[in-house]
């Protein structure tokens, strides 16, 4: 059965919709043209990256119950928190939308020691007199691999999907979650505990990380 409807396959006009870049449209449309292969599209665009993924508490509560302004106040706070540990830790690519925060790094054991020091600092500014009444915390999931450097947070594959899910669906308040990727990056560290989790709509294995005490 033929598609009775238009199909929109001008790169240009596609690339306006902020999906991806007009060349990245080009590409995949020659792919579906046969024009060219998977492998060549892959060599193009891939390369190994760490992937922070966090995701803020409380968003959908505090927006009914103080309102949209004061909800959209506390994401500030906590970008405001976060945004300085990761310039110091040297992130490749950080990115803000709405209450998450997607960050890069080329390598694991940066992007986890960056992820305990968010959920320091935040501790400390949700301690401190600048806090609200209804301070917000993070939850964190953190992959490793291979991605294609497309799309706004140029993290596009598995590990990214892997992470976002880690971080914005699955990781409570102060955790960090691994991907299986991260954790076999990371399973070295002596000064950390990894702990295999199970979760009921579990659709990859993943870690919790946890800062040993002293």
């Amino acid at each position: 059965m033929n598609f009775p409807h238009k199909i929109l396959e001008d790169a240009d006009v596609l690339s306006e919709f902020k999906g991806w870049e007009r060349e990245v449209y080009e590409d995949f449309l020659a792919i579906q043209r046969g024009q060219l292969g998977e492998n060549d599209f892959w060599d193009k665009y891939k390369y190994r990256r760490a992937i922070l993924s966090l995701d803020m508490t409380g968003f959908t509560n505090a927006t009914m119950r103080d309102g949209e302004l004061q909800s959209l106040l506390r994401i500030l706070d906590a970008q405001k928190v976060c945004a300085p540990v990761l310039q110091e830790f040297g992130a490749d690519l950080v990115r803000f939308f709405a209450d998450d925060i997607v960050a890069l790094f080329e390598d694991p054991e940066v992007a986890l020691d960056a992820s305990f020091e968010i959920h320091r600092r935040i501790q400390l500014f949700n301690q401190s007199e600048l806090a609200s009444d209804c301070a917000t915390e993070c939850c964190i999931g953190i992959g490793f691999g291979e991605v294609l450097a497309i799309g706004p947070n140029l993290s596009q594959g598995s590990e990214m999907v892997q992470a976002s899910k880690l971080g914005e669906d699955i990781a409570r308040a102060n955790e960090v979650l691994l991907t299986l990727s991260a954790y076999d990056a990371l399973s070295h560290r002596h000064d950390l505990t990894f702990e295999r989790q199970a979760f009921d709509d579990q659709l990859f294995p993943f870690y919790r990380a946890i800062l040993k005490s002293g």
